[in-house]
C-alpha cells in the first residue's frame, strides 16, 4: 500500500499547489491553465484523444514489429558472422545517435508527401532498432562458455548451436530491449509525426500541434497527459511481457 499511497500523495499535493498558485498569481490560462482547466478538456476531448491514442499507438506498433524483424535478422547474422558483426555495428551505431528529427524531413518526402503514415512508421522503426539489434547480438554471444565447450565436445553443428544454446541464451536480453524499444517507438512516433505536420495521421502529437495553433494550453496538457499515460500503458505491458518470458525462461 505504501508503494501506492506514496506516488499518488506526492502526485495530488503537486496538483493542488499547481492549482492555487495558478490561481493566486492570476496566470492567464494560455499560459498555464489550472489543473480543473485540463480536467475539463480532458473530459470534453476524451473521445478524440482516444482515437487519436489509437492511431499513435497503431503506428508505434507497427514500427516495432518492423524494427524487431530487421533487428533479430540484422543480429543473427552478426553474431553468426564475426566480418558481418564489424561491418554491421558501425552503421547500428550511428543510426541510433542521428537526431530522427533531423532525418524527418529526409524520410517524410521519400514516404510522400500525402502518405505521413508510411514515414511516421518507419521514423519510429530507426528509432526503436538499436535497442533490439543491441539486445540480441549481446545475447546471441552471451551463451556459457562451458556450455559452448560441450557442444563442441559432442560435435554440434551450427545450426544445433543456434537453436539449442544461443537463442535461449539470448532470450532476456530480447526481452530487455523490446522493452526499451517498445518506450522509443512511441517518441519516435511522436517526433515524426511533429515533423509530418499532415492531419491525415490525426495522432496525439497533431492533437498537440493543433491546440498550439489556436493556443488552447489546457487541450494542448490534456493530449500529453494522454500521451503520457499511453507511453505507461505501453511500458507496463511489455515490463509484464518481460516478467511472464523470463519466469518461463529460468523455469524451463
Amino acid at each position: 500500500m505504501a508503494d501506492i499511497l506514496a506516488p499518488v500523495a506526492l502526485i495530488l499535493a503537486l496538483l493542488a499547489t499547481w492549482e492555487i498558485a495558478v490561481r493566486a498569481l492570476a496566470v492567464p490560462s494560455y499560459v498555464l491553465p489550472p489543473p480543473s482547466a485540463v480536467a475539463e478538456a480532458l473530459a470534453g476531448d476524451w473521445k478524440s484523444l482516444i482515437a487519436s491514442a489509437w492511431n499513435t499507438l497503431a503506428m508505434a506498433l507497427q514500427a516495432l514489429i518492423v524494427a524487431s524483424l530487421l533487428a533479430q535478422l540484422a543480429a543473427l547474422g552478426a553474431a553468426l558472422s564475426p566480418a558481418l558483426h564489424r561491418a554491421l555495428r558501425p552503421l547500428a551505431v550511428v543510426l541510433q545517435v542521428t537526431p530522427v528529427i533531423a532525418i524527418a524531413p529526409l524520410v517524410n518526402i521519400w514516404a510522400g508527401i500525402d502518405h505521413p503514415e508510411r514515414a511516421i512508421v518507419a521514423l519510429a522503426a530507426v528509432v526503436a532498432f538499436f535497442p533490439i539489434f543491441s539486445g540480441a547480438v549481446t545475447g546471441l554471444r552471451s551463451a556459457d562458455p562451458d556450455l559452448e565447450r560441450l557442444f563442441d565436445l559432442y560435435g554440434a553443428n551450427r545450426r544445433q548451436r543456434l537453436l539449442r544454446l544461443r537463442l535461449p541464451s539470448a532470450l532476456p536480453f530480447l526481452l530487455e530491449g523490446h522493452k526499451v524499444a517498445a518506450g522509443l517507438a512511441i517518441v519516435g512516433a511522436v517526433v515524426a509525426e511533429f515533423v509530418a505536420g499532415s492531419g491525415s495521421a490525426q495522432g496525439l502529437a497533431w492533437r498537440i500541434l493543433d491546440a498550439s495553433h489556436r493556443l488552447q494550453t489546457a487541450r494542448m496538457l490534456a493530449a500529453l497527459l494522454a500521451l503520457g499515460l499511453l507511453g505507461a500503458a505501453l511500458y507496463a505491458l511489455f515490463e509484464a511481457l518481460e516478467r511472464a518470458g523470463l519466469k518461463w525462461w529460468r523455469g524451463r
